[in-house]
């Protein structure tokens, strides 16, 4: 819009200005053929009726002596005669021309004179602002005989028209500076109405989430380019609910189907020893042998095991899918923190704690989970190298935090499996069903805590334990 009103502007001030010159030249012009018309008549008449001298080239000078300076007068111009070879008969004395006898015409204009069909040229030139004009015709006695040239020119000023233009567009500039003003306001309150619109589309556009219940967007009143968008991004918002809904109701049916598999793969691990040792018990029992009850005790040991095993099974899915309860109570976790690698006997896991005393409120259970689990992994990841074996638990105040870091230098994770690591039943080794660190992650986040890790392949990994103490 404000683009519109300053080249309407600028257009309009240029058209103006042309067609003031133009009119100037036409107006110049008209006035020009006017004075030389009505001094030709007059020039005629004297030529004609008035003179008594005989009309011939030599007796212009005569038959005009002081007529020419009436004549000049009257009509405002200045008034020149030359002979047919273009020399100076008789001039006037011009308004700001100075023409003095003696000055001949240009053999230039005498032959263009001759040459030309209409038997007349006009000639202009500008000066200092002043437009000059002037004409060149023959002279004629009374039987239509050629006897001189005549050539009459007019000095014209237009300042006053250029005044005028200067006015006008000084009026014109004021309106369309109004105008220009009035379109920014336009284009001010016209955009914004526009723009909130669409702030508020973009603002639930980036808000929309698959995983949550979306708003729809109300506008109480907007253009109907407008309404359509919001439209089609409601219908879009009902579309993804119902999207959401079937991928959650999928995604649930995956996961029971998922843990179903993964439940009767661990059990059928331990029940077939238990039916090779029954099919075992059952083909050597023999009542009478002196060994039975060594036998039996040996069967009874086996099937413990297997039992056991199928228990630790259960205890550890059953731990998967509850969230843990949160038992807080005020815990030095640098103590904590060594009570928990106790349990270990190797000689490679070195602690170093920031602190002597570290008060967090904790479940002191599930710390010494967090912290055995995290330990526990980094043994299996060194067995699995040559290298010297170094654990470090590292455990340091950050802020209103408690951060505690378990580092290696075993084989690493390699980048294709990272993403993966926290998932449940995600493993790389060769026993147990890959849901410890799924479970610690749970337990960490039910604190408001983080848990990261950085590895590289072939030189070790370091995880980190954020905990709020309070």
């Amino acid at each position: 819009m404000i683009l519109l009103v300053l080249l309407a502007s600028i257009l309009i001030v240029i058209v103006t200005i042309y067609q003031y010159d133009e009119q100037t030249k036409d107006y110049n012009t008209a006035r020009f053929e006017r004075k030389e018309f009505s001094t030709k008549q007059d020039i005629e008449i004297e030529l004609k009726r008035r003179t008594t001298y005989p009309v011939t080239t030599e007796n212009l000078s005569k038959i005009f002596q002081d007529r020419i300076y009436d004549i000049a007068y009257v009509h405002k111009l200045t008034i020149s005669m030359y002979d047919m070879d273009g020399k100076l008969l008789k001039s006037s004395i011009p308004y700001n021309f100075d023409k003095k006898e003696g000055q001949n015409l240009a053999n230039e204009t005498v032959r263009d004179l001759a040459n030309n069909s209409n038997h007349k040229i006009l000639k202009g030139r500008t000066e200092k602002g002043i437009t000059y004009q002037s004409s060149y015709t023959y002279l004629n006695d009374p039987r239509f005989k050629r006897i001189g040239i005549l050539e009459l020119q007019i000095a014209q000023d237009n300042e006053e028209q250029k005044h005028e233009l200067r006015e006008f567009i000084s009026r014109l500039s004021l309106v369309y500076l109004l105008m220009l003003i009035i379109a920014i306001v336009l284009a001010y309150f016209l955009s914004t109405y526009i723009t909130r619109s669409i702030q508020t589309i973009s603002q639930k556009i980036n808000e929309t989430r698959l995983n949550k219940r979306n708003e729809k967007i109300t506008l109480n009143s907007a253009s109907s380019e407008i309404n359509s968008l919001v439209a089609a991004y409601n219908n879009m918002i009902d579309q993804l609910e119902e999207s959401a809904v079937k991928l959650a109701q999928s995604e649930r049916e995956q996961a029971w189907r998922e843990m179903a598999k993964q439940v009767a793969h661990e059990i059928k691990n331990p029940l077939t020893p238990m039916r090779l040792s029954v099919q075992s018990f059952e083909r050597k029992f023999n009542p009478e042998d002196p060994n039975i009850k060594e036998k039996m005790s040996e069967y009874s040991e086996t099937l413990i095991q297997q039992i056991d095993v199928m228990s630790s099974i259960a205890s550890a899915f059953s731990d998967f899918a509850k969230m843990p309860t949160q038992r807080r109570e005020k815990l030095n976790v640098v103590d904590i923190v060594k009570h928990s690698l106790d349990i270990f006997t190797e000689d490679y896991i070195h602690y170093f704690p920031q602190e002597k005393e570290l008060y967090a409120s904790l479940d002191k259970t599930q710390l010494i989970r967090i912290v055995t689990n995290l330990v526990k992994n980094s043994i299996q990841a060194i067995k699995d190298t040559d290298k010297n074996p170094k654990i470090e638990v590292k455990v340091a105040s950050e802020g209103n935090n408690v951060k505690i870091t378990v580092s290696d230098n075993g084989k690493g994770i390699s980048d294709e499996n990272k993403e993966l690591i926290f998932e449940p039943k995600f493993t790389t080794k060769t026993s147990g069903m890959g849901l410890g660190l799924s479970i610690i992650k749970n337990i960490i986040e039910a604190y408001d805590g983080t848990i990261s890790f950085t590895s590289t392949k072939g030189v070790g990994t370091v995880f980190t334990v954020i905990l709020p103490k309070t």
